[in-house]
């Protein structure tokens, strides 16, 4: 069911997103009196699901969900009609036109996605606000639930980040977003205050591991589930029971009148991270761990195993739940309909300009970056398992801003790679060579079905 629900939602943004997109190639061509012979949602290659001729546009529905086009006439695209390209120009046609008229027919839909995302943030911002974790929230610090990448630049659980590149983050995943675009990273360790340099591939451990975010909010053990073969199967934990403790008693013999001797240790437990550590001084032996079950207080007898795995999977906190169990406090900045706009504007540009650095890690092989091409299972996974729609509406500005980047890259096949031939033609006055141009376009739609084919096969990569 979550694979469903993810996979819907990615399916609705997608298909809102190209229908949006490919109209702002549309609506450009109509202005300019300039002929649109198709317009599809997804690829019909062999068949269309549905299509219906409207005066001289078919507009249809492709059964092949990997984006939509217009057909333009007198244009290389990926129809690649050499037919109708050999024929002398119609006043009516793409080519006839002058290229300033082309190159706006060209950065429609590249425009309509800019502003599509910058119009959601804002409307996002006006009904919601903007919900954010503050790091003065983290008043015992963050835990390195992926210790094997925090131990790479010596970031500890516990530490309070106070830095990043010499700039105090706002929110919590600023925190968690732009420590892998830093050099370096300030934190105060048990008021000691640290400054910690950050490798150059550092996120391509975090992908190599594999194994979720490098640091969370600190959270409680309260048990999410109860995995078999382990010693806790059996020993009478419940789901939801919250692990606030663990006693340990000593046998020291007997004493002189043969009465045993015995001293009983006990160790409170706040975080899910002090669990984890205070369990491995206790290896081989049999202790009580003390649970919160509703509303009571139990002692669940076990012997930790020499592994000091024991079976209990922690409850993921989203930072929603960690809001609503009272565990931290978020905080809300609301916008008018006015102030909204121009903070829409502002956090889609925020949006771009991380993108960018995202790429340019992704260009660069020392960073690894590359590795973490995703695909569409790992672009289904942002919407998450439930149907939240500022959620929603939230990760389509996202991919609408990724969408018009991507689109504008000079590559034959994309946008982009028409943008490339027009401005050359405007500043050397001549038009380039339609072969060159359709052999540029094979190319270009081989180099995206590459990419298409890595991003979408994990296989290939590791």
């Amino acid at each position: 069911m979550d694979y469903i629900i993810q996979g819907g939602q990615l399916l609705l943004s997608i298909s809102i997103l190209v229908v949006l997109h490919e109209g702002g190639h549309f609506v450009a061509a109509k202005f300019f009196k300039t002929k649109v012979e198709s317009f599809y949602l997804f690829f019909n290659p062999w068949f269309s699901l549905y299509k219906k001729k409207i005066g001289e546009t078919e507009y249809g529905i492709g059964w092949l969900p990997l984006g939509g086009y217009v057909k333009i006439a007198g244009m290389i695209d990926e129809s690649m009609d050499k037919e109708q390209m050999a024929k002398e120009p119609e006043p009516w046609e793409f080519r006839s036109k002058p290229t300033w008229q082309r190159l706006i027919i060209m950065l429609g839909g590249i425009i309509v996605n800019v502003i599509v995302g910058f119009l959601i943030y804002s409307f996002v911002l006006w009904g919601y606000g903007d919900k954010y974790l503050p790091p003065s929230e983290l008043k015992d610090g963050i835990w390195c639930s992926n210790e094997a990448v925090a131990a790479e630049i010596g970031l500890k659980t516990g530490d309070k980040i106070i830095e990043i590149n010499g700039r105090t983050p706002e929110t919590f995943s600023e925190m968690q977003e732009e420590i892998f675009y830093a050099q370096t990273l300030k934190v105060d360790r048990a008021g000691e205050i640290k400054q910690l340099n950050i490798p150059v591939n550092l996120i391509e451990t975090l992908i190599d591991n594999r194994t979720g975010p490098m640091f969370m909010p600190r959270i409680p053990f309260v048990v999410g589930g109860i995995i078999d073969g382990y010693v806790a199967e059996n020993a009478g934990f419940e789901e939801k029971d919250e692990i606030v403790g663990i006693s340990y008693q000593e046998d020291l013999g007997q004493d002189e009148f043969g009465d045993p001797i015995s001293v009983t240790t006990s160790e409170s437990i706040e975080y899910y991270d002090q669990f984890k550590n205070a369990i491995t001084a206790y290896s081989g032996k049999k202790v009580g761990i003390q649970v919160k079950r509703d509303g009571q207080l139990l002692t669940v007898p076990l012997t930790i195993p020499d592994s000091n795995i024991i079976g209990l999977a922690p409850y993921g906190y989203s930072i929603s739940d960690l809001d609503k169990a009272g565990l931290y406090q978020l905080e809300t900045k609301h916008y008018s309909f006015f102030e909204a706009f121009p903070a829409g504007y502002n956090k889609a540009e925020e949006k771009i300009v991380n993108y960018y650095k995202q790429f340019k890690m992704m260009l660069n092989p020392s960073t690894g970056a590359y590795k973490g091409m995703g695909g569409f299972v790992s672009i289904s996974k942002l919407f998450g398992t439930e149907w939240n729609w500022q959620n929603f509406w939230e990760k389509t500005a996202w991919i609408s801003l990724v969408l018009a980047f991507m689109n504008l890259l000079p590559i034959p096949a994309l946008d982009g790679g028409h943008v490339m031939f027009l401005l050359y033609e405007m500043i050397t006055r001549r038009k380039p060579n339609e072969k060159a141009m359709e052999y540029a376009q094979v190319a270009g739609m081989i180099l995206l079905l590459a990419f298409m084919v890595y991003a979408n096969t994990d296989f290939l990569r590791f």
